[in-house]
């Protein structure tokens, strides 16, 4: 059961991929929904508005915000690729949505960030929220950085956020890194609703992984948030199997989990011996 604890729930980025999956969920966590992104988002349907806004733009983000309770930031660059698109969109982005959370009053954000914040990090390893970041590249870099500075934000201004670094989180896992960094769209709306609705959230970083029993993540220190993931890639494995071919060890794509985005933008050459 989802307890409704917010009268006015912003979600930004409601356009896109994981936007589009959360807009009916997201209904069931308040009484109206608001919806923002620079692109189309089609007619209001019932318990929602619609508020088309670039995130750079620090005027329409202070209008956008504005009357909401919480807010669900989905929005800016989801991918690797040249700086100046990930700064204006993850950077510039999401300080303006701060600031207007900070001047209208919100306290609760929940941020998508990345598994990308820790990209560097081996398949053979298993890691915490508390592991230093190692990026896969500068859109890891941006995410990074907002969870540095929704850290500011709670220390100094009391916003509590939750920061999740969501692994692959699509219809079913589509390859065998998903194995371990699968996140259906159910679990995702599990885990904004357990963020939304834990009594103390403070700041807190969670990996958005559903129960896969392959995982490089262990979410073991941060259960005051209440996550309890129902979905699991296992059942896909045997698939997954069959179709792809058994990975080779010597690439980077298999080496880091980050998978293919450590090779993505300028590629890396630390496996090329600097050359």
């Amino acid at each position: 059961m989802t307890i409704k604890v917010h009268h006015r729930l912003l979600l930004t980025g409601a356009a896109g991929g994981l936007g589009t999956a959360l807009r009916e969920r997201l209904k069931a966590n308040c009484d109206v929904l608001r919806l923002s992104d620079r692109g189309k988002l089609g007619t209001a349907g019932p318990a929602e508005e619609v508020s088309v806004a670039d995130l750079a733009d620090a005027q329409a983000i202070y209008q956008t915000v504005q009357g909401c309770d919480a807010i669900v930031h989905m929005g800016g660059m989801s991918q690797e690729g040249p700086f100046e698109p990930i700064l204006q969109g993850n950077i510039v982005g999401v300080y303006n949505l701060y600031e207007a959370a900070r001047q209208h009053g919100v306290k609760r954000v929940i941020f998508a960030s990345s598994n990308h914040v820790t990209g560097f990090y081996r398949q053979d390893e298993v890691i915490t929220p508390a592991h230093p970041a190692r990026p896969t590249g500068l859109y890891g870099v941006s995410k990074a950085f907002g969870e540095d500075l929704s850290r500011m934000y709670f220390d100094r201004y009391g916003i509590e956020t939750a920061c999740l670094r969501i692994g692959s989180s699509y219809a079913e896992p589509t390859d065998r890194r998903m194995l371990a960094t699968w996140l259906s769209f159910d679990d995702l709306h599990r885990l904004i609703t357990a963020c939304l609705t834990t009594p103390v959230l403070g700041h807190t970083i969670v990996y958005g992984v559903s129960n896969n029993a392959v995982s490089w993540w262990d979410n073991s220190t941060v259960r005051h948030v209440g996550f309890v993931p129902q979905d699991s890639s296992d059942g896909f494995r045997e698939d997954l199997y069959a179709r792809t071919q058994a990975p080779d060890l010597n690439d980077p794509t298999v080496q880091f989990q980050g998978g293919v985005w450590v090779m993505a933008g300028i590629p890396m050459t630390a496996h090329l011996g600097g050359k």
